[in-house]
């Protein structure tokens, strides 16, 4: 990539000099002698530098730096003075200047400051675009009532400090919105910092989310931070926060009630600044009946309650999320890019994917498009290829038996070598479709199998089981 950079200073000879110093490191170059000549030429030569003199007639440097960052605030500028002060160095960094250089100059501190300067570049580039597509990955897709709602309540509430409940069944989309409430918070440039509560052991919880200190319990080898610490000045998203233990239940009231928290091992309080931001797929008045949750935790998490609405009850979004899936999916690299081939769904396939309710919300059908882009055999995807493929079709003629057959036959245990190896695949099989019907909710799929978490654990463990598996 061709690099340009732009000389402003009213000297001639430094002009010149500086000049053909870059151009003979083959970088593009433009040279003017005044301020406002460097603004005008700035909008069109669009400079990855910009080399700025402080002392020159009529608009002097610093007013020039301080309209280039008005104008791009991602502008990359270095200062060149004669008569350089430590306060006007300071001045010219609080404007957003990159580096200071001192006349007269010396060719390896220039070059040395011009391959800082632009790997500085690259690396704020690199920064905008990763942003750009991880807010492409987490972007919230549907034009239908139902998206518009969630969407106009998260706008509402995100400015503000209020904590947010977010409520929904698996699949649905809950983090998403997490996610954009904190883009569109005051808190956008802290650290967003996301805990499964239904994904660590009990015994680890209270260490996951308020640290311990070394010594505290078998296994703490140094002190840890937990996830509000780690969250200061952010946003902490406590999803599946219906699976969390009394014990931890107290302690996060008291984080919210106090702005406190203490390590596990620890009688030190630790102030933290975090909004918290929880979600559940679970009943919690039904928990607080059972003994299972806290009545006055709920109160305190549940002051702007967001429900996420099921896919079945968006239909008339299938067709724009089809769409934003098969993007994601057949972009080479990047943020959940597959490098798939894109198709195209006709008509009736769309129909036929609109028709269908989805138990596994927006997950199931991201699933379903990637099986699909990968499975069907021509350009265009049909309903014949939903049917058969996403297996979302109507059941055929013989109640399905056929289909049924087929895949039992084709299915990884039958191509065992022996009973026993029969058993564990068909064990691993099994346990696995038990864990994304339960959305990776361990409690859940033990409570499902009546099966001791512990057991569950080891078998997780015992077969590799990830979430990409």
């Amino acid at each position: 990539m061709s690099r340009r950079v732009l000389v402003v200073d009213d000297e001639k000879g430094i002009r010149e000099a500086l000049t053909q110093l870059l151009e003979y490191e083959e970088i593009e170059v433009q040279a003017c002698a005044s301020g406002s000549e460097a603004l005008q030429r700035y909008s069109e030569f669009r400079p990855h530098l910009v080399l700025l003199d402080v002392k020159m007639q009529g608009m002097d440097g610093l007013e020039a730096l301080r309209k280039l960052r008005e104008f791009d605030a991602h502008a990359q500028v270095v200062m060149i003075s004669g008569h350089g002060t430590i306060q006007t160095a300071v001045e010219a960094t609080q404007l957003g200047a990159y580096d200071f250089l001192e006349k007269p100059l010396d060719t390896n501190r220039i070059l040395l400051t011009l391959r800082n300067a632009l790997q500085h570049v690259d690396l704020t580039s690199e920064n905008v675009r990763l942003k750009a597509e991880v807010h492409q990955q987490y972007e919230m897709v549907g034009t239908s009532r139902a998206v518009k709602q969630v969407i106009e309540r998260i706008e509402k509430v995100a400015p503000t400090a209020a904590r947010v409940l977010i409520t929904g069944e698996n699949g649905t989309g809950k983090e998403l919105v997490a996610r954009a409430i904190h883009a569109l918070s005051p808190r956008s440039r802290g650290p967003f910092v996301e805990v499964n509560c239904a994904a660590i052991p009990t015994e680890l919880i209270e260490s996951e989310l308020f640290g311990h200190m070394k010594g505290s319990f078998t296994g703490a080898f140094a002190d840890r931070a937990g996830k509000f610490e780690l969250a200061d000045g952010g946003t902490l998203f406590l999803d599946e926060i219906g699976d969390m233990s009394l014990s931890a239940q107290a302690k996060v009231l008291r984080a919210l009630e106090e702005g406190v928290i203490s390590r596990v091992g620890s009688g030190k309080a630790v102030a933290v600044d975090v909004r918290v931001v929880a979600a559940t797929n679970k009943d919690l008045s039904a928990e607080i009946a059972a003994g299972r949750f806290r009545e006055d935790l709920l109160y305190r998490l549940n002051v702007v309650p967001i429900e996420v609405p099921p896919l079945r009850a968006r239909r008339a979004d299938i067709a724009q999320l089809v769409a934003h899936f098969m993007g994601q999916l057949t972009k080479s690299g990047g943020a959940g890019g597959g490098g798939l081939q894109p198709k195209t769904f006709d008509a009736e396939a769309l129909q036929r994917l609109a028709a269908h309710d989805w138990p596994g919300n927006i997950r199931e059908l991201r699933n379903a498009i990637e099986r699909i882009l990968i499975l069907a055999a021509g350009p265009v995807v049909t309903a014949e290829d939903v049917d058969r493929v996403a297996g979302v079709g109507r059941a055929t003629g013989d109640g399905g038996q056929g289909r049924a057959s087929a895949d039992v036959a084709g299915a990884p245990w039958m191509r065992a070598a022996t009973f026993e190896e029969f058993k564990q695949v068909a064990e691993r099989t099994y346990i696995l479709a038990k864990l994304k019907e339960n959305d990776w909710n361990v409690s859940e799929t033990a409570r499902t199998l009546d099966m001791p978490r512990s057991n569950l654990y080891k078998k997780i463990e015992r077969y590799g089981l990830t979430r990409e598996a």
